[in-house]
C-alpha cells in the first residue's frame, strides 16, 4: 500500500520531530507508514529511531518503555479497533508524557474517537495540508508542554498536495523559545479554558513559522443564520445557502463551552451536528454531546434545537441536496438521527482481505501439494470477507475446528446408527463398515465416502441416520485442519489465543511462521520478548512440536508436516522464513536460514509424544551442525570426566576459582565504602537479624534498627538467612530477634543459618570469637501447657543464644524472652531487654527527640491504594519474580486472590537458592453457591489450564483454585468473568460471599432466600473500578474526569472481613451464628417467606495463646421483613465500619465491636441509622447443620441429588473420577449445581425425564456412592498444607486418614451410621468453622493439634478446648473410651456434643468471652498443665 500525501506529510513531521517513532503495522498488507519511514531513513537527514510493531502488539507498553529516553515520542497507525483499544489501558499514564498519536482514518472516525476522552488535546485534519500543519502543531504542543496529543487525520487521495518545511526547520522550531498568550512558565491547566489557552499559544507559534492560518473552527456561510451545521468529517460544503452557516471542527479537545457558543450567533434556532461515525456504539456521538452540553449550560433566552446526524460521502453533494437535508431536519423529531450523503457501500465497508506475503507460499504450497482437497486452512484470509477480521485469529479457527470435530462425531454416530438398521442393503452395510475402519485415513475415507453417498442416494434411503450422513457428507473425508499464523502470536500466548489452541486437545495443526532474520535478531525491541512456543507446547506433554526451515531441510519439513497430520491431537510446526520484505531475494533467505540453523539460533527438531507412548524416544534433533557440535562437546566432557576421576582435586579447583577475583574485588570495594561511612561514628555499627514467619519478629527487629539509627548508630537489618557464618564472623555487634515455629523450630527465613551453626558446633569449631551478640526470643508459654512440652517455649531463641556462645561469640546483653501471655504480650520482656542493649553500646544516655515513624499497617495500605489499585498492575508485568509486592498481596485479597507458595518444597527451593514456588489462590464470588452447568465447565477448564488441575468447594459455597502462577492470574480471572462470575470481594476487608442454606425439598423458599442473598451481595459490593481496569482491561474512569468513590466503604473499607449467611430452618448448614450477620428465614402460616430473624456478632477467628481473641456466636437482634433485610445488612456493616478496632486487626471483627460497645448500645446504633426499631424475634428451630445426601424431590417436582465430596476437593483419584464425572454431567445437565456450606455438591433441578441420564452418569463415576460412615459424612476440613501460608499443621490431607481410624472405633461400638460433627483446620483462623463442631482439631504444629469438645449439633453452641496439645495416638486414646461410653450411656436422640457435657468431660460454653473459662476438661477428665 503506497502512502498517500497525508501519510507522507505526517510521517515526515513525526520522523523529523521525534526521538522515537513507534509504528504499528497493518493487518491488511504493507503499512503505508512503514513505506514512508523507509524512504525517510534512506535520506541523509536521519532523525528518529523507528520501531515497527507487529499488528496486535501492545503499543502502549512500547511507548512507556521509551518515554524516559525520548524528548518526544510519536505513534503512527491506521485506525483499527484492536490496535487502538489496546492503547486504552496505558493512556492515563501516557497522557502526561510528550507523545503524539497520529491516527490515520478512512471513511469512519469511530475507531479513533474511542481515544478522545483519555487525552487532553485532540486535533482533526481533513486535508493533506492540514495534516502536515496539525502534525507540526501537535509535536510543538507535546514537546513544550510534556503532554500527550491525539492527531486524527484522513488518508485522503493521491491527488492532494501540500507545502512542507525543510528538514532543519522542524527540530529548530521545537527547540525555540515558546511563545504564549499568557504565563508561559506555567504548565497547562487541566480545565478546558486553560488547555485552550495552551493550544492557542502553540498554534500562534506554529502560524508564525508556517504563515498559514490554524483555526480550531473554520466558519463559512451566512453571518446571521437560522441554522448552524457543525461538521466533523471529510466534507467541506462550499455552496452558500441562505440562512445557513457551517462550522468545520478542527479542534476536538479542549472544547470549552464558550468556544462552541462563540460560533453560534444569537439568530440561530437550529443546530445540526454531523459526524462521520458509522459504527459508533453509544447512543450519542461525541461532538454532539459537547455542543448540546454547551447550549444546555448557557443562559440563552431561547436556546436553539440541537440535532445529531451521520455524515456520509459528501464529495458529490450539491446545494439542492443540502437544502433537501435541511428540510428533512426541520420536519424530524429533535431526537431522530439524521444522515447527509450516502453511507459507505457494503463493498467499502467489508473488511479487506489480509495480504499474504509471497514468500510464505513456500510452506502453504507444501500443504496444498501434500493434502490437496483434504486441506482445510481454518483461518484462511478468504474468510475475512464473509466472517470479518476475527476470521484470521486462532480463537476463530479453533472454534471452527471444534465445530467440525463435533459434527464429525455426529456423522460417526449416524454411520453407526445406520449400521444397526437391518433394512439397509449388504452393499451399503459393507461400505459403512469399511468407512468406519478407514475414517482417519485421508485417501481411503474420501474414496469410500463418495461411494457411500452414491449408494445411499441410489437406494433413496430416508431414515434420519441416512439423511444425517448426506447432510454432513463434506466431513466424510478425513480433513487435515491447519491454522497458519505469524510469530506475532508468540509475544503473548494467552492474548493471541495460541495457548487455547495448544491446550484444546483437539486434532488441529498450527503452522507458525517466524520471519525475523538472524542478522536482525538483536535490532528488535529487547523488551518485547517472544515466548519459546516450541518449549511451551512441549511442556503440555500431549502436543506434537516440530521446528523446521524449508531453506535448510525440505525433507525435514515434509516429514514434520506429515507427522503432525497423523498425530491425534494438537500439533505445532514452527517454520523459519527470514525476510525483511517481499522484495527480499530467495538467496538472502537461504543465507539467513543457514546462519540461524548452523548457529543453533533456530534448531531443527521434532517432538512426537506418540513415540513416547510406544516406548520410543520422542525427541529427534535434525540439525546436523548442532549434532556435530554436541558430539564434540560430549567428547570433551567425556575427556574431562576421565581426568576428574583420576585427579578429583581438579573438580573443586575448577569450581572454586570461578569468578573468585571478581568477588574479592567487589568485597574490598564494599568494605571500603562501609568503613568510610562509619569513620565519623564512635559507637560500633549494629547489625540486626531477624527470623520471622508471621511478621511479628520482623516488626520488632525493624523497630529496633530504627531506634538504633535515631541514637546515631550505623544500623542494618535483614533476615537471619541473608548472612553467612563467614560474614557474621566479620561483624562486631549483632542483635538477633526470632520467633518460634512448630515445635520449637526456627522460622523459615532462619533455618539455613541455624543448620550452618549446628554443623560448625558438631565439628567443634569456634569461628565467632570476635562477635558480640544479643538475642531476643518471642514465644508463648501457654502454647505448650503440658510439662513434657514446656521446653518448646521460646526454644528457637534459647537454642540460638546457646549455639552462638558455643561457637565463641560473646554475649553483650542477656537473653531476652517475650511471652504472649504477659500483660503487654512480648512487649513486656522487650521493654526490659532493649535498654540493656543501648547501655552495652554506650548510647543509653542519648535523648531521642525525633518521633518514631508510624509502622505501616493494613489501614495505611488501603487508604494509599487508590481504591484497591496499589501497584498490582505493575507487579503483574514484573517477570523477575513469581510474587507480588507485600503491600499488593494485601490488596489482591479484595480482588479474591491470595498469594501462597508450595510449602512442601519450600525448604528444597531455599537450599537451591531460588525463591519459593509462588502460586496464587483465586476465590470466586458466587452468592448462594448456585452455578449453571456452562459455568461449571468453564471452572473445570480453568482448573486445568491455569490451576493445579483440581478445584475446591469452600465452606462459603464457592469455588477456589490453587496453584495459579502469576502470569496466569489475569487470564484465569478473565475466564471466570467470561462465565459471568467474578472474584471481586471474595476476600478482603469487605462483605464476602453471602451464603444460603441449601434445602432442596423447599424449592420455592430456597429460590426466595437465594434472590435475597444476591441482592445483599450486589448491594454491598465495592464500587471501585480497579478490578475491571487491572484484570479485564476495561478503563472505566477516563483520565481525571471522574474519580472512584466508595459510598459504603470509604477509602479505608472495613476494619476486617465481614460475613453474611441466610439460614432456612430447620437446617442450619450455613452455621448462621458463626457469621457477622445472619438472616434466619421465618415462614408464615401459608408457607411463604415472611421475613428474617437477624443475628449479629458471630465469628470464628482466634489466635493461639491470645485470650483477647475468642470465637463467638451471634446474638439475635430481632425480626425484619424481606424488604428491610438489605438495608439492615448495610446499617450493621456501617456501624462496624465506624466503630471497629482499626488499631488491632486481631480484635477488629464485629464480634469484638459488639462486646466492647455492649449489645444494647450496638443495637441502638443500628436502629438509629435505620430510623426504625427491630420487631421482636419470632420463634424458629434448627435440628442439624449437616447435609442431606442422596435424592430429594422438591415442591416443584424437580429432583435433587446431594453428592458427598470429601472436604470439597474436586479431583480425579483412583476409583474416584469425580472431576471427570461432574464434567460429563455438566455437559448434559439442564438444571443447576448448588454448593453447600459443608463443601458438598447438589445436582439440582433435574427433570423427571432426565433422571435416567443423570443417574447413569452418577453411577458410572461412583458419585452416587453414599456408603460412608455418619462421621465421615459430617466431617469438614480447610485446605492447610501445602498451599495455605497460615497453616501450622495438616488438615485436608490428614482428616480423612484420622477418620479412617476413628471410624473403626465407631463401628466397634455400633455407631457407624450415627452422625458426629468432626471438623479440622490447620490454623486457628477457623475457615471450616471448627469451634461449632462436636469434635474439632485445630493445628498448632505439624502433627500437633488443639482438641475441642461440646459443640452443638445444629450450630447453636460453641465447643471448648479439651486438650491444648494432642497428637494422633493421644486423639485415639481419648476418643476410644469416650465413644464407647457414648454408645452405652447416651439418652434417646442425644448427640455427641450434648453427651460430653452431660457426662462431665467438658463444660458448656455460654458466650465468647467465657470460651476460655473451665477449659481443659472437667473433674477427673481435667488436663494437668505446666502451671498446675
Amino acid at each position: 500500500m503506497s502512502p498517500s500525501p497525508s501519510v507522507l506529510a505526517v510521517s515526515r513531521i513525526a520522523y523529523l520531530a521525534s526521538d522515537v517513532v513507534i509504528n504499528s503495522l497493518s493487518s491488511a498488507g504493507p503499512s503505508p507508514f512503514a513505506s514512508a519511514f523507509n524512504a525517510l531513513a534512506a535520506s541523509p537527514h536521519t532523525r528518529a529511531a523507528v520501531k515497527d510493531l507487529p499488528f496486535g502488539a501492545d503499543a502502549g507498553a512500547s511507548l512507556l518503555r521509551h518515554r524516559s529516553a525520548a524528548r518526544l515520542l510519536s505513534y503512527t497507525t491506521l485506525a483499527h479497533p484492536q490496535a487502538l483499544n489496546n492503547l486504552l489501558l496505558h493512556l492515563p499514564e501516557l497522557s502526561s508524557t510528550p507523545t503524539v498519536f497520529h491516527i490515520a482514518v478512512g471513511s469512519d472516525l469511530s475507531d479513533a474517537l474511542v481515544l478522545l476522552s483519555s487525552l487532553p488535546f485532540v486535533l482533526y485534519s481533513r486535508t493533506a495540508q492540514q495534516a502536515h500543519d496539525h502534525a507540526l502543531l501537535a509535536s510543538r504542543l507535546a514537546f513544550t508542554e510534556s503532554i500527550a496529543v491525539l492527531h486524527i487525520f484522513h488518508l485522503g487521495d493521491v491527488n492532494e498536495t501540500f507545502d512542507s518545511l525543510d528538514e532543519d526547520s522542524v527540530p529548530a522550531f521545537l527547540l525555540s523559545e515558546k511563545r504564549s498568550l499568557s504565563r508561559s512558565e506555567q504548565k497547562p491547566s487541566t480545565d478546558p479554558a486553560g488547555l485552550l489557552q495552551t493550544y492557542q499559544s502553540a498554534a500562534l507559534a506554529t502560524v508564525s513559522l508556517l504563515r498559514r492560518p490554524l483555526r480550531p473552527f473554520a466558519q463559512h456561510g451566512a453571518s446571521e443564520p437560522h441554522t448552524v451545521v457543525f461538521t466533523l468529517g471529510r466534507a467541506t460544503v462550499s455552496t452558500d445557502i441562505e440562512g445557513v452557516a457551517f462550522v468545520d471542527v478542527a479542534l476536538l479537545k479542549p472544547l470549552p463551552s464558550s468556544a462552541i457558543l462563540g460560533t453560534i450567533p444569537p439568530s440561530t434556532t437550529r443546530v445540526i451536528v454531523l459526524e462521520q461515525v458509522h459504527r459508533w456504539s453509544m447512543k450519542w456521538t461525541p461532538l454532539y454531546l459537547e455542543v448540546a452540553s454547551a447550549i444546555q449550560q448557557s443562559e440563552l433566552p431561547s436556546p436553539p434545537v440541537v440535532q445529531s446526524g451521520v455524515l456520509g460521502d459528501a464529495s458529490s453533494l450539491s446545494g439542492s441536496d443540502i437544502e433537501a437535508f435541511l428540510q428533512r431536519a426541520a420536519s424530524e423529531s429533535p431526537s431522530a438521527r439524521l444522515s447527509l450523503g450516502p453511507s459507505p457501500s457494503s463493498t467499502e465497508a467489508a473488511p479487506a482481505t489480509p495480504h499474504v506475503p509471497r514468500h510464505e507460499s513456500a510452506y502453504t504450497k507444501m500443504l496444498h501439494n501434500l493434502f490437496s482437497d483434504r486441506l482445510e486452512i481454518l483461518n484462511a484470509p478468504e474468510l475475512v470477507a464473509s466472517q470479518g477480521q476475527a476470521a484470521t485469529t486462532p480463537e476463530f479457527a479453533l472454534g471452527r475446528a471444534r465445530g467440525d470435530i463435533e459434527e464429525r462425531e455426529e456423522l460417526v454416530s449416524a454411520v453407526q446408527d445406520l449400521l444397526r438398521d437391518s433394512t439397509v442393503s449388504l452393499e451399503i452395510h459393507a461400505l459403512l463398515s469399511r468407512w468406519l475402519g478407514a475414517r482417519d485415513d485421508g485417501l481411503k475415507s474420501k474414496r469410500l465416502g463418495e461411494e457411500l453417498v452414491a449408494a445411499i442416494q441410489a437406494d433413496n434411503l430416508s431414515s434420519p441416520a441416512a439423511q444425517k450422513i448426506l447432510q454432513l457428507r463434506r466431513l466424510l473425508p478425513a480433513l487435515s485442519r491447519w491454522i497458519i499464523g505469524s510469530d506475532a502470536w508468540a509475544y503473548d500466548l494467552g492474548a493471541s489465543g495460541l495457548h487455547h489452541a495448544v491446550a484444546s486437545k483437539l486434532n488441529v495443526n498450527i503452522l507458525i511462521l517466524d520471519t525475523t532474520p538472524y542478522t536482525s535478531r538483536n535490532t528488535v525491541d529487547p523488551h518485547r520478548r517472544k515466548q519459546d512456543v516450541g518449549l511451551y507446547a512441549m511442556n503440555h506433554g500431549d502436543v506434537y512440536v516440530a521446528s523446521t526451515a524449508v531453506y535448510s531441510s525440505y525433507s525435514q519439513v515434509l516429514q514434520a508436516i506429515m507427522e503432525a497430520d497423523r498425530y491425534d491431537g494438537p500439533s505445532v510446526v514452527l517454520a523459519y522464513l527470514p525476510y525483511n520484505s517481499e522484495e527480499t531475494p530467495a538467496l538472502e533467505i537461504l543465507k539467513e536460514t543457514k546462519l540461524a540453523v548452523d548457529s543453533g539460533y533456530w534448531p531443527l527438531y521434532r517432538w512426537n509424544p506418540a513415540r513416547e507412548r510406544e516406548g520410543k524416544e520422542p525427541f529427534s534433533l535434525d540439525s546436523d551442525f548442532v549434532k556435530n557440535e554436541l558430539q564434540a562437546f560430549l567428547d570433551r566432557q567425556n575427556h574431562l570426566s576421565q581426568l576428574v576421576r583420576s585427579k578429583p582435586e581438579i573438580a573443586s579447583e575448577l569450581v572454586g576459582s570461578l569468578g573468585e577475583n571478581l568477588k574479592q574485588a567487589r568485597k574490598q570495594r564494599a568494605a571500603q565504602a562501609y568503613n568510610d561511612l562509619l569513620a565519623a561514628i564512635d559507637a560500633p555499627p549494629l547489625t540486626v537479624l531477624y527470623a520471622s514467619d508471621g511478621g511479628k519478629a520482623e516488626k520488632v527487629a525493624k523497630r529496633l534498627a530504627t531506634r538504633g539509627k535515631m541514637r546515631g548508630l550505623s544500623t542494618t537489618v535483614s533476615t537471619v538467612d541473608s548472612i553467612s557464618v563467614e560474614d557474621l564472623a566479620k561483624e562486631e555487634m549483632v542483635a538477633f530477634v526470632t520467633s518460634v515455629a512448630g515445635q520449637g523450630e526456627f522460622p523459615q527465613n532462619g533455618r539455613s543459618f541455624i543448620k550452618a551453626l549446628n554443623a560448625l558446633a558438631a565439628k567443634g569449631e569456634r569461628p565467632l570469637t570476635n562477635v558480640n551478640y544479643a538475642v531476643f526470643g518471642m514465644g508463648d508459654s501457654h502454647y505448650w501447657p503440658r510439662f513434657e512440652d514446656a521446653h518448646y517455649y521460646n526454644k528457637a531463641g534459647k537454642d540460638l543464644d546457646a549455639r552462638l556462645e558455643q561457637l565463641g561469640a560473646t554475649r553483650f546483653a542477656p537473653l531476652g524472652l517475650g511471652d504472649d501471655q504477659d500483660a503487654d504480650g512480648p512487649e513486656t520482656g522487650y521493654k526490659a531487654w532493649e535498654p540493656l542493649l543501648w547501655k552495652a553500646l554506650g548510647v543509653d544516655a542519648i535523648e531521642v527527640k525525633e518521633a518514631e515513624p508510624e509502622p505501616i499497617t493494613n489501614e495505611h495500605i488501603k487508604v494509599a491504594s487508590q481504591y484497591l489499585r496499589g501497584t498490582i498492575a505493575e507487579g503483574l508485568e514484573d517477570t523477575t519474580t513469581g510474587a507480588l509486592a507485600p503491600s499488593d498481596t494485601q490488596l489482591t485479597k479484595f480482588h479474591g486472590i491470595y498469594q501462597q507458595d508450595d510449602r512442601d518444597i519450600r525448604d528444597e527451593r531455599q537450599a537451591q537458592g531460588v525463591e519459593p514456588a509462588y502460586g496464587f489462590m483465586i476465590r470466586v464470588r458466587m452468592p448462594g453457591g448456585v452455578c449453571l452447568p456452562e459455568q461449571w465447565l468453564i471452572m473445570d477448564q480453568i482448573a486445568d489450564e491455569h490451576g493445579n488441575g483440581t478445584f475446591k468447594i469452600t465452606t462459603r459455597q464457592t469455588f477456589q483454585f490453587h496453584g495459579v502462577i502469576k502470569r496466569h492470574l489475569k487470564s484465569a480471572i478473565q475466564d471466570i468473568n467470561r462465565a459471568l462470575l467474578d472474584t471481586l470481594a471474595a476476600c478482603g476487608d469487605v462483605n464476602r460471599n453471602v451464603i444460603v442454606s441449601t434445602v432442596p425439598s423447599l424449592s420455592k423458599l430456597h429460590r426466595q432466600a437465594y434472590d435475597f442473598a444476591r441482592r445483599v451481595s450486589e448491594h454491598l459490593l465495592p464500587r471501585t473500578t480497579a478490578y475491571h481496569e487491572i484484570w479485564l482491561d476495561k478503563k472505566l474512569v477516563a483520565g481525571d474526569a471522574l474519580k472512584d468513590v466508595e459510598p459504603l466503604y470509604g477509602q479505608f473499607y472495613l476494619p476486617r472481613k465481614f460475613k453474611i449467611a441466610v439460614a432456612i430452618p430447620p437446617n442450619n448448614d450455613v452455621d448462621v451464628f458463626a457469621n457477622d450477620v445472619g438472616f434466619i428465614a421465618i415462614i408464615d402460616d401459608k408457607g411463604e417467606l415472611a421475613g428474617f430473624n437477624v443475628t449479629a456478632g458471630g465469628g470464628m477467628g482466634v489466635t493461639h495463646g491470645n485470650k483477647k481473641t475468642y470465637p463467638r456466636i451471634g446474638d439475635v437482634l430481632g425480626f425484619c421483613t424481606v424488604e428491610q433485610g438489605v438495608e439492615i445488612a448495610e446499617k450493621i456493616m456501617l456501624v462496624q465500619r465506624d466503630n471497629g478496632n482499626r488499631a488491632d486487626r486481631k480484635n477488629a471483627r464485629l464480634k469484638y465491636t459488639i462486646d466492647r460497645m455492649g449489645l444494647d448500645n450496638f443495637k441502638a446504633a443500628v436502629e438509629k441509622l435505620l430510623g426504625y426499631q427491630f420487631q421482636p424475634a419470632r420463634p424458629f428451630s434448627f435440628d442439624k447443620n449437616i447435609d442431606e445426601f442422596g435424592w430429594i424431590t422438591g415442591q416443584d417436582g424437580r429432583h435433587h441429588f446431594t453428592c458427598f465430596i470429601e472436604n470439597g476437593r474436586i479431583q480425579d483419584e483412583p476409583e474416584k473420577d469425580f472431576k471427570t464425572g461432574l464434567r460429563e454431567i455438566a455437559k448434559v445437565h439442564k438444571g443447576a449445581f448448588r454448593m453447600t456450606a459443608n463443601q458438598h455438591l447438589i445436582i439440582s433441578d433435574v427433570a423427571t425425564e432426565d433422571l435416567p441420564t443423570i443417574k447413569g452418569l452418577l453411577a458410572k463415576y461412583k458419585l452416587d456412592n453414599l456408603a460412608y460412615s455418619g462421621l465421615r459424612l459430617s466431617s469438614s476440613a480447610c485446605v492447610a498444607f501445602p498451599t495455605c501460608g497460615l497453616a501450622m499443621a495438616e488438615s485436608e490431607r490428614y482428616l480423612p486418614i484420622l477418620i479412617d481410624k476413628v471410624e473403626k472405633i465407631c463401628e466397634e461400638n455400633g455407631l457407624r451410621n450415627d452422625s458426629i460433627v468432626m471438623r479440622m483446620t490447620g490454623c486457628p483462623n477457623g475457615c471450616a468453622r471448627p469451634y461449632l463442631a462436636e469434635v474439632a482439631f485445630v493445628g498448632k504444629a505439624p502433627g500437633s493439634y488443639l482438641m475441642l469438645l461440646g459443640g452443638g449439633y445444629y450450630g447453636q453452641r460453641m465447643n471448648k478446648i479439651y486438650r491444648e496439645t494432642v497428637t494422633e495416638p493421644e486423639i485415639l486414646a481419648i476418643l476410644q473410651p469416650m465413644i464407647k461410653r457414648y454408645a452405652l450411656e447416651r439418652h434417646e436422640g442425644e448427640h455427641f456434643g450434648d453427651f460430653v457435657i452431660r457426662a462431665g468431660y467438658i463444660a458448656p460454653t455460654t458466650s465468647g468471652k467465657e470460651w476460655y473459662d473451665r477449659m481443659g476438661g472437667e473433674g477427673q477428665h481435667r488436663e494437668i498443665s505446666v502451671g498446675a
